[in-house]
């Protein structure tokens, strides 16, 4: 079941959503009154999912949700009275999910919800994925490097010295990237 976090400054607009989400089947675990207390809850708490007013005390819900998603990455619905473009404009930069205009109704809430987490899984996927790639192609350029230094001081073959490193990385249970690491280091540290 999913845990949702409420923020609104307004506590009859808290207990108003708290219903309706309940209703909708998720846990209520948190529940806060301006967007400092939200970054906090995320911290503390965890919630899977957050709702949280725009205008807001202490910290405004746009704000907090560029940091919630900056230091605890949560996915936010955000909820206004007014709709203002450049709210709009801010929220999406912030890294928002989902935007729903009060009074909320059960029928646009149970909709936002299951969007915004959706998005969010999508979206940590892509950064996951991202990162993965990055990674890849560096441990690829080490390897080449290695490839590249073995070739020339040791006169091998491109697949005798792509062997090699395979061969080291199975006797010595390491990564091949670690050990082309080891084998840059060990060839220009003769040279330095």
């Amino acid at each position: 079941m999913k845990r949702i976090a409420i923020i609104d400054d307004n506590a009859k607009e808290r207990f108003v959503v708290k219903g309706l989400v309940e209703e909708c089947g998720f846990t209520v675990v948190a529940e806060g009154s301006n967007g400092q207390e939200a970054v906090e809850i995320c911290r503390t708490k965890g919630p899977d999912l957050v709702i949280m007013d725009v205008k807001m005390p202490v910290k405004d819900g746009v704000c907090a949700a560029s940091e919630i998603g900056r230091d605890c990455p949560v996915p936010v619905v955000l909820l206004t009275a007014i709709w203002d473009e450049d709210t709009v404009k801010r929220a999406a930069q912030a890294g928002v999910m989902a935007y729903l205009m009060k009074p909320v109704r059960l029928e646009d809430l149970r909709p936002a919800i299951e969007l915004a987490l959706s998005r969010f899984q999508e979206f940590q996927n892509l950064k996951k994925e991202n990162r993965d790639l990055k990674n890849a192609i560096q441990e690829r350029k080490l390897i080449e490097r290695a490839k590249g230094l073995l070739m020339e001081r040791e006169r091998l073959s491109e697949n005798e010295a792509f062997s090699r490193i395979r061969k080291i990385s199975m006797d010595k249970r390491k990564t091949m990237a670690e050990i082309a690491e080891v084998l840059i280091m060990a060839f220009e540290g003769k040279n330095g």
